[in-house]
């Protein structure tokens, strides 16, 4: 029997405003047949959902709306060329319909349109177009999803704040003023009778409720009707508790006792000033923590010069088909992945890799969409559009790694799912114990206004994700992809790195590294032996020749003995080049030498011409430069290191002590590598690039993928670091630690301000002299609350690479 398909759907949702929201919104969809996990994210609000049938997408968004957050729709128009037919019409729409999160799609011939119905996030107008332009019609975006949202939630939270500043300061001055300058109070009493003054404070803080605080009431209240109460409610029910009291004692003041006659307009008029301000400063700081992905889809450029029947033209880049050849001027941005065909020019891919010297390119080199062009001009082949671009491969990673769900997350999610609840309970039993010990009606009701206002679930819901979206970000301007972010917690915990050798440590191919004596004739000779070779190191002796400018000679009657050597006539010589073993006769003093470069982990090929031997060359996969650096920081933090290789045993040793590694695992197979890390379990992280290395990357606590291996090994690690140098994967710890630490620094001022400050909005205080918070005060705490907790988290933004200390 076939198990359901399992999918993956993205949504963006309304209505989320504090961790209570991410809790109820995970219960929803987790309560669903078929979701076999969800993840909500409250700092960019949306929710992933891993589900299978019966569940469907129309179906989630169907639950979550009916909780009251429901998923946002958007539809997007593309531009679409070559439709003639009907037919062409319904393949377009075919080929829209089926993909993900697509809720309808319509063509119009007439119009060359396409219209596109779909649930925000699950797909881009040029990932569509990509798709639409593949089916043979070229398409391009032509009205994209509204990119200021944010911007215009913005600004309507600061607009709202200003007129609600503006409608509550003279309810506070003339309030709060006559407390505190008793002058000013017997003015005002002069002025005017005091139900008037009254009766003017209603009318303002019934404004401010009734349009810039609506939106609380509008959210809160539906949902405490729902009976799951959100911080919507907390301040909707203690505005309108303070609100109503005190109309009661301006209008009726015959129902309250002497005593008890007091007016709070001034607090749930300030409370929504506070709030809103509170929300304004979240909303500009959550843009901040999202500037990494904005800027990564900024690098994009949208039109590019391709080539056509009438030379290069200005082209809209998502009509762009692979094999396409485009023109990239001097300082412009490279469309598109492509392989370079005509010119010469420096790329700057330090948006890719992180490192700021620019990359040669020559015809035959890849560039990468994004990337900036220097001084010549390029002309490149396109090979991949749309979502196969590296820059789009790695915005949906970091985009993953974003709306990840830590497992420290676990022990908030418990929290705050039943926290909204708890404190309405408690601001109840408070009001009800001052009803009995306290003073008054009054009392009672400052402190259970307090209490409401002051429990702020928000910090706790943004303490994980906002650390993590900007960690993420800073990683990936630092060329380290977090591919999965649970890797961040994981990685943080790391107490000893086990590195592959081969393309990890070193570069990767033999180069060659000695030629004694250093003679450009010998040089041109061996080169000309192994220019008819096809064995790995033969490539190595040749480049050498040609990175020298050498002229090589050609060869004739060329011969070659399976692990021993080669030889060949040139120039009317004969010239043997090889092992020990290919010279019966002896090596002389140069077999000496020769095995001095193998003590040091490199091959030696002995070269005679006419049966004399006359040289020795030294040929090696040269170690990076920064593997020894990297050694050594790893060192610094904590951080042992090993190497896993299946190379032998006496250059993998020379290249351990090359590098400071002590721990070496020598001539292990590619299934050996699995039990080598397994061994060295907990706390490892293996760091590979081949396709040997995969099955060691999924069996390490985190696997590290060097950016530059293959797709297989990337698709098996957590991590890839784009850059391909070792010193990366300090930096990835370094990163990791410092998100881990940022998150406990917000996890603890979240609880701990709440423990701290609800028993004393509460007036547990009170009985023995000390002080209890006003709903204003109490306000202003709750709003800088969630403040703090973005702020600290921004700070991550300034985290540096870690480079070589010794």
């Amino acid at each position: 029997m076939d198990m359901p398909k399992t999918e993956t759907a993205r949504f963006h949702l309304e209505g989320m405003t504090c961790a209570s929201c991410v809790a109820r919104a995970e219960r929803v969809l987790t309560a669903q047949p078929g979701v076999a996990a969800a993840r909500v994210n409250l700092a960019d609000e949306s929710a992933e959902v891993r589900f299978a049938a019966p569940a469907t997408r129309e179906g989630l968004a169907g639950a979550l709306a009916k909780a009251g957050y429901p998923a946002r729709q958007i539809t997007l128009q593309l531009s679409v060329e070559g439709m003639t037919c009907a037919s062409c019409t319904g393949r377009v729409e075919r080929v829209l319909a089926a993909q993900p999160g697509v809720i309808e799609a319509r063509a119009n011939l007439a119009a060359r349109r396409a219209t596109v119905t779909m649930w925000e996030g699950a797909a881009t107008a040029e990932a569509l177009a990509g798709l639409v332009t593949k089916a043979g019609f070229a398409a391009a975006p032509l009205d994209d999803a509204d990119p200021g949202a944010r911007a215009k939630e913005l600004q309507r939270l600061i607009r709202d704040a200003w007129i609600a500043g503006a409608l509550t300061l003279p309810v506070f001055v003339t309030e709060m003023g006559g407390h505190l300058v008793p002058a000013f109070h017997h003015w005002l009493m002069g002025l005017a009778p005091q139900s008037v003054l009254w009766g003017v404070q209603f009318v303002l803080a019934t404004l401010v409720l009734l349009f810039p605080g609506r939106r609380f009431f509008l959210k809160g209240v539906p949902a405490l009707l729902r009976g799951a109460p959100d911080m919507n409610s907390l301040v909707a029910v203690g505005t309108a508790a303070a609100w109503a009291y005190s109309t009661v004692a301006t209008f009726a003041p015959g129902l309250l006792p002497d005593t008890a006659r007091a007016v709070y307009f001034e607090a749930s008029a300030v409370i929504v000033v506070l709030i809103l301000i509170g929300r304004a400063l979240e909303a500009r700081a959550r843009g901040r923590a999202g500037a990494a992905i904005a800027g990564l889809i900024g690098l994009q450029p949208k039109v590019a010069q391709a080539e056509g029947p009438e030379g290069f033209i200005e082209t809209p880049v998502a009509s762009i088909r692979p094999g396409t050849r485009l023109l990239v001027r001097p300082g412009e941005r490279i469309p598109l992945d492509g392989t370079v065909e005509e010119g010469q020019s420096a790329v700057d891919e330090a948006m890719l890799t992180g490192e700021a010297i620019p990359q040669a390119k020559a015809p035959g080199d890849r560039v990468t969409g994004g990337t900036v062009n220097g001084t010549g001009a390029l002309v490149l082949r396109v090979t991949q559009v749309g979502s196969d671009t590296v820059l789009s491969r790695i915005i949906a990673m970091v985009e993953e790694a974003q709306s990840a769900k830590l497992p420290v997350q676990a022990l908030v999610d418990r929290i705050t799912l039943w926290f909204v609840p708890v404190v309405m309970a408690v601001a109840l039993v408070t009001v009800a114990v001052w009803l009995l010990l306290g003073p008054g009606l009054a009392e009672a009701l400052v402190a259970g206004v307090s209490v409401l206002i002051i429990a702020c679930p928000c910090a706790m819901g943004l303490a994980t994700p906002v650390s993590i979206m900007v960690g993420t970000g800073r990683a990936a301007e630092l060329g380290v992809l977090f591919r999965r972010g649970e890797a961040l917690q994981t990685l943080s915990e790391v107490t000893r790195v086990a590195f592959d050798k081969t393309g990890t440590l070193t570069e990767g191919k033999p180069v060659l590294t000695d030629l004694k004596p250093a003679s450009p004739h010998l040089l041109r000779l061996a080169a000309a032996v192994e220019a008819r070779s096809e064995h790995p190191l033969a490539r190595a002796v040749v480049q050498a020749a040609e990175a020298q400018g050498l002229d090589i000679p050609p060869a004739e009657d060329f011969s070659a003995t399976p692990g021993h050597g080669a030889e060949a006539m040139v120039e009317g010589h004969r010239i043997t080049l090889g092992a020990a073993r290919m010279f019966p006769d002896g090596l002389g003093p140069w077999l000496t030498e020769g095995e001095g470069f193998a003590v040091q982990g490199r091959t030696p090929i002995y070269l005679a011409v006419d049966g004399r031997p006359l040289g020795v060359l030294a040929v090696a996969d040269r170690v990076k430069p920064g593997a020894a650096p990297a050694v050594r920081a790893l060192a610094g933090m904590g951080v042992d290191s090993s190497m896993i290789t299946g190379d032998a045993k006496r250059v993998a040793l020379a290249i351990g002590a090359e590098l400071g590694i002590r721990d070496v695992h020598a001539e292990v197979l590619p299934a050996g590598k699995v039990s080598e890390v397994a061994a060295l379990k907990p706390g490892v992280a293996f760091v590979g690039d081949g396709i040997n290395d995969a099955p060691a990357l999924a069996a390490a606590d985190v696997g590290i993928a060097i950016g530059t291996g293959t797709d297989v090994a990337i698709e098996a690690a957590e991590v890839v670091l784009m850059s391909g140098e070792p010193m990366g994967v300090a930096t990835a710890i370094r990163l990791s630690r410092a998100v881990m630490r940022n998150i406990r620094q917000n996890l603890l001022w979240a609880f701990g301000y709440n423990v701290a400050l609800i028993p004393v909005a509460a007036g547990v205080l009170v009985p023995f002299g000390g002080p209890q918070l006003s709903p204003m005060l109490a306000a202003g705490a709750m709003a800088l609350s969630s403040v703090f907790v973005l702020t600290n988290a921004l700070r991550l933004k300034r985290i540096k690479p870690v480079e070589d200390a010794g």
